[in-house]
């Protein structure tokens, strides 16, 4: 089974526009959403409301069960100020929005994509920046991090 293609950006001092970029296998929101709920830091607490691009994802109810939870679903159009994003809600603790790189996408394309919505260029072995790359901590969280926290070095 493979891993969540996450990565979260590190706390700053000052808020960001985008808290992630996340890189599903598929436009399966049904399949791939769980995964990336599960993926999540414990900090950003119980997510209860998501909403994604109607136009980029495969058809879904308006809610789904997710980890004992009700996870209201919506789909509205993409605003052209954040094509192809997902917006997770946590009552009392906030909103995260993650950028979404389309499944399709090379891993080039994914490390271009990554740098410029974290605008975070950490060079890798090869001085190229790096992708969300499949990662899983314990309990298939992606480990102690979003706002608060450190982000994972891959």
């Amino acid at each position: 089974m493979p891993l969540v293609r996450l990565r979260l950006a590190p706390h700053g001092a000052l808020p960001r526009r985008i808290d992630g970029v996340w890189w599903p296998y598929s436009r399966d929101l049904l399949t791939q959403l769980p995964k990336m709920l599960a993926a999540l830091p414990r900090a950003w607490g119980d997510i209860t409301g998501v909403t994604v691009d109607a136009a980029a994802w495969s058809a879904a109810p308006g809610r789904m069960f997710v980890a004992n939870q009700v996870v209201r679903l919506h789909k509205a159009p993409a605003s052209p100020h954040a094509p192809d994003r997902v917006v997770l809600l946590s009552p009392g603790l906030g909103r995260w929005d993650l950028q979404v790189i389309p499944p399709d996408a090379t891993e080039e394309a994914a490390a271009l994509l990554t740098a410029a919505a974290l605008d975070d260029r950490r060079p890798g072995a090869d001085g190229e920046a790096r992708p969300p790359t499949p990662t899983a901590g314990p309990h298939g969280r992606v480990g102690p991090t979003g706002r608060g926290t450190r982000a994972p070095r891959w």
